[in-house]
């Protein structure tokens, strides 16, 4: 009996356990619902492992999710109040069939993790909710519908999600709502009328999303939201007069929303407005004066408009202001003297404009002035005496106008971090102190009057980066001893200034990256210790008097982009290790006494012979060959014992050559596949490319029936791939051109990712940018802000290739069908330098020197070329596609009939708007002349697209260069 007996006591406590286990989830739902959810989520850092139920025990009638991490209750422990989720880095999909059983549940916060798919309705059934966030997270589709039936809901917060479709209007029946935050989504079309009837609201945040249509003038309707943010929208609207009902505003945010019209007066009725943001719009008409009547006014942004008329003087009364920013608008006449009276004011932003006359002379006086920035205007007189008399002035620009003045004011502002005066009439000594001006770390003094030398306490400036005196013609002095060895500096400019003596040593020179001392009467030698300057990527010494051998040492740094040694004494020999370097991309040596043979590193080979003429014992592509007499070691002693040894070398290298032919051919080569992937970009094989060719063994691969194919890599990169055959001769060379074209880098470039090649076929891998080209944009209406942006993008990418590329390179068959845009929209020259590329590939010569022989003679057409075919684009553009190669006939218009006819083709109605069509109308008429002396260069163009440079006539674009 006694083994039954031991049977039955077994038997007897597992089912007890059961039994226990059953009643604890029976009298626990909420384990089984929490636990149900937990079993949908992604947790991946195992932020919900204490959500178990422990071994069964004594039951106590309480429940034992009140003790899990994110999870309240109320007192007795009985009831969940609170599920808080948030910051746990939960992921997935999750069906809300679990919320069923909180009944009693006023908080629910799912915020900041990775949740997605749509938001699950039954979260509605949650009807004693006070507070839904379910910000950043990646919920999609439309919101669901049903959120009425929580009408205890105070707070919705969906910020930062994907919801698409169309706000839904329900909202406004939730009585008790007082924050709604519905902002980053891609919600579309227009802002429901209903959100004007909402009763309790205070906070309402729309922005960001692609709001389209009118903003309803019922939001004015909304007398208890203090708050409302919903600008970052695509609307076609103006600022409803209705929204100066809203009695209770305090915050108004309708900024890069696509606005126009004039800024209503009516807004002067918001008294309890502190804060307005209105910049980045197509406002036009002047400010408002009625804004003066807000006296609480703190903060007051109308930058990025078209507005124009004066400042109001009525702005003395805003005594509460600490921010007035009305940059870049058109805005004139004079800065009134009360907007200086202002004691809040701690920053002025009016750069710009057309302003003149002086600054205010108590500027500074009366506030904690921080930041002002009155640049590009026609402002004239001194700096304010007393500008920084509050000792918290960091920022002070006001480059191009025509101040005029010394410095005093500035001289101990031991508060300045930033200062551009550049582009004035400043004159007298660089009175500042820097051993008084810890924090300064960018300075700006180019295109003045000032004398006396650089401030020889420079070195005390710590933690400077940026220092530029270029282009003061009677400044004078010697650059101070230890200047290289500021701790920060990165970039030192004193060109054009009559500087002369020694250049210091360059000690503990380890973050400079720039050094412009061209145009100088500086003399000696470059000291040795260049080689410690590690991050030098540009040195320009031209143009003085500096002697002796180029050191080896400078050689050595290995980032250098850019050496300009031009005009002047040096002598010896080019450091042969330059022509190992893997960034160089420019060593100017012309006009000098240099000798023996260029470096024969594939770097020189790209250089033109405009850096190396001027030295007559100076040998080697892309000058004369080397004769005998000259020595390929510059020396003539040598040549024959060099002979005999190259001819050694030769010939040991003629036979290696033959035996490896034979065993390549063996193997095939012409099969053989290479992947060639530039530095900084997508690397991809030559299999990932030749697989997505083709579903053919890459020895096989056939080439596309296009010349261009779309093809999505194994990486699941979407790249354009362009095909070119090429001769096994011509293969060096235009590899090598291709790598100069794939590290010209530009935002208004596209980008070359790569090539792939074998002996016959080259397939060249491009980005795909996916919003089409700007020959099938002249088949649609497009408004006037976006074609001034793509000439101006065109231009930059034009400027890049001819001018920050060494040597240029021609675009060779610019044409709108050649510019292609991103996803913003922004321009990108396709097929830059390609021409180039397919007279490379069938020449007939081998050798490089012929190449650049020929690219030398080519390219100034070319440039040419470039600038005449950019001009007939704008003209394209200007008039809808009507003016193709029009640029000859069109010389002959009269001008105003032109610029009447081009004003009606593009509806110009602002003032702004119809100064940019007259700047874009010029620059295409003197690009499109027949003699290219009186051309623009490409950077005159941007330039003057950019209001910094006027035309007269062809001579001004001469003189500029």
């Amino acid at each position: 009996m006694q083994v039954p007996m031991e049977i039955f006591k077994c038997f007897y406590i597992n089912l007890l356990a059961t039994f226990m286990v059953s009643a604890v989830l029976a009298i626990d739902p909420y384990s089984e619902a929490l636990l149900s959810l937990k079993n949908e989520l992604v947790d991946h850092d195992n932020s919900l492992s204490n959500w178990v139920v422990p071994s069964p025990g004594k039951l106590t009638g309480k429940y034992y999710v009140c003790s899990w991490s994110g999870v309240k209750c109320d007192n007795d422990s009985t009831t969940v109040t609170s599920i808080d989720l948030s910051m746990k880095k939960l992921g997935g999909v999750f069906s809300g069939k679990q919320f069923s059983i909180f009944t009693n549940l006023t908080n629910l916060n799912l915020s900041y993790n990775f949740f997605s798919g749509n938001l699950p309705p039954e979260i509605f059934n949650l009807t004693s909710l006070t507070s839904l966030d379910i910000s950043r997270n990646n919920f999609s589709g439309s919101f669901p519908g049903g959120i009425t039936r929580l009408q205890n809901l105070v707070v919705l917060d969906a910020f930062s999600n994907s919801f698409s479709g169309s706000l839904p209007a329900e909202f406004s029946e939730l009585a008790n709502l007082k924050v709604l935050n519905l902002a980053g989504s891609y919600f579309r079309n227009s802002i429901p009328s209903e959100y004007g009837s909402f009763k309790s609201l205070q906070f309402l945040h729309l922005a960001g999303n692609s709001l389209s249509g009118s903003i309803p003038p019922e939001l004015g309707n909304l007398k208890t939201v203090t708050h409302m943010e919903i600008g970052y929208n695509l609307y076609q609207s103006f600022i409803p007069p209705e929204l100066g009902n809203m009695s209770q505003l305090q915050y108004l945010d309708i900024a890069g929303a696509n606005l126009s019209g004039h800024i209503p007066k009516q807004l002067s009725n918001l008294t309890s407005l502190q804060s307005l943001f209105l910049f980045r719009n197509q406002l036009t008409g002047t400010v408002p004066s009625e804004l003066s009547n807000i006296e609480s006014l703190a903060d007051l942004d109308l930058s990025d408009n078209f507005l124009s008329g004066s400042i109001p003087e009525s702005f003395s009364a805003l005594k509460n202001l600490r921010l007035l920013s009305l940059m870049y608008n058109d805005m004139s006449g004079i800065v009134p003297e009360g907007i200086a009276q202002l004691q809040s004011l701690e920053t002025l932003l009016i750069w710009n404009n057309r302003f003149s006359g002086s600054l205010p002379q108590s500027l500074g006086r009366n506030s904690k002035l921080k930041w002002v920035d009155a640049s590009t205007n026609s402002l004239v007189g001194s700096i304010p005496p007393d500008i920084c008399v509050s000792g918290v002035l960091f920022k002070l620009i006001l480059f191009s106008n025509k101040f005029t003045g010394h410095l005093s004011s500035i001289s101990n502002c031991s508060s300045l971090v930033r200062l551009r005066l550049e582009d004035n009439s400043f004159s007298g000594e660089i009175a500042l102190k820097f051993t008084h001006l810890p924090h300064i770390l960018y300075v700006d003094l180019s295109r003045n009057n000032f004398v006396g030398g650089i401030p020889s306490d420079i070195s005390q400036a710590t933690q400077l980066e940026y220092f530029n005196v270029s282009y003061n013609l009677q400044l004078g002095g010697t650059i101070p001893a230890k200047t290289w060895s500021l701790p920060q500096l990165q970039n030192f400019s004193a060109s054009s200034c009559g500087i002369s003596g020694d250049l210091p040593l360059f000690e503990s020179c380890k973050s400079i990256s720039v050094i412009d001392l061209d145009n100088n009467n500086l003399s000696g030698v470059i000291p040795n210790s260049a080689s410690k300057c590690r991050a030098l990527e540009k040195i320009n010494l031209s143009h003085n008097s500096l002697t002796g051998h180029i050191p080896d040492e400078l050689a050595s740094v290995p980032v250098l982009v850019v050496v300009d040694l031009s005009n002047n004494n040096f002598n010896g020999l080019i450091p042969a290790q330059f022509g190992s370097s893997s960034s160089l991309q420019l060593l100017n040596v012309s006009f000098n006494n240099i000798s023996g043979s260029i470096p024969t590193g594939k770097t020189f080979k790209l250089m033109g012979k405009s850096a190396f003429i001027g030295n007559s014992e100076l040998c080697g592509a892309p000058l004369r060959s080397c004769s005998d007499s000259d020595g390929i070691l510059g020396r003539k002693g040598t040549w024959k014992i060099t002979h005999i040894v190259l001819l050694s070398v030769g010939l040991l290298i003629v036979l290696l050559g033959l035996t490896f032919g034979v065993l390549y051919l063996r193997r095939g080569i012409k099969s053989q596949w290479k992947m060639v992937s530039f530095v900084g970009l997508p690397q991809f094989t030559a299999n990932d490319v030749l697989t997505s060719l083709t579903a053919t063994k890459p020895t096989e691969v056939t080439s596309p029936s296009l010349a261009v194919t779309k093809v999505v890599l194994p990486t699941g990169i979407t790249v354009l791939v362009k095909k070119m055959e090429w001769e096994t001769r011509s293969i060096k060379v235009v590899s090598e051109f291709i790598t100069r074209l794939g590290n010209s880098r530009h935002k208004n470039l596209i980008r070359l990712l790569g090539f792939c090649h074998n002996q016959h076929l080259v397939y060249l891998l491009y980005d795909y940018l996916p919003n089409g080209n700007l020959a099938e944009k002249m088949e649609i209406k497009w408004d006037w802000a976006a074609k001034f942006r793509t000439v101006v993008g065109i231009a930059r990418g034009l400027c890049f290739l001819h001018h920050e590329c060494y040597p240029a390179i021609p675009h060779g068959d610019l044409k709108p069908s050649n510019v292609v845009f991103d996803e913003n929209m922004e321009p990108h020259l396709a097929e830059f330098g390609f021409k180039q590329v397919l007279r490379l590939s069938k020449g007939s010569s081998p050798t490089i020197t012929k190449w650049e022989a020929e690219y030398d003679a080519a390219t100034k057409e070319e440039l040419r070329m470039d600038i005449y075919n950019f001009g007939e684009m704008i003209l394209e553009i200007l008039s809808g596609g009507r003016l193709r190669n029009a640029g000859t006939s069109i010389q002959s218009k009269p001008w105003e009939d032109l610029l009447r006819e081009i004003y009606n083709e593009n509806e110009a109605n602002s003032g702004s708007s119809l100064q940019e069509i007259k700047l874009v109308l010029e620059v295409a008429l003197f690009c499109t002349r027949s003699r290219s002396s009186e051309q623009p260069s490409m950077e005159d163009v941007v330039k003057h697209l950019s209001g910094l440079k006027h035309i007269d006539d062809g001579r001004s674009w001469k003189e500029g260069q």
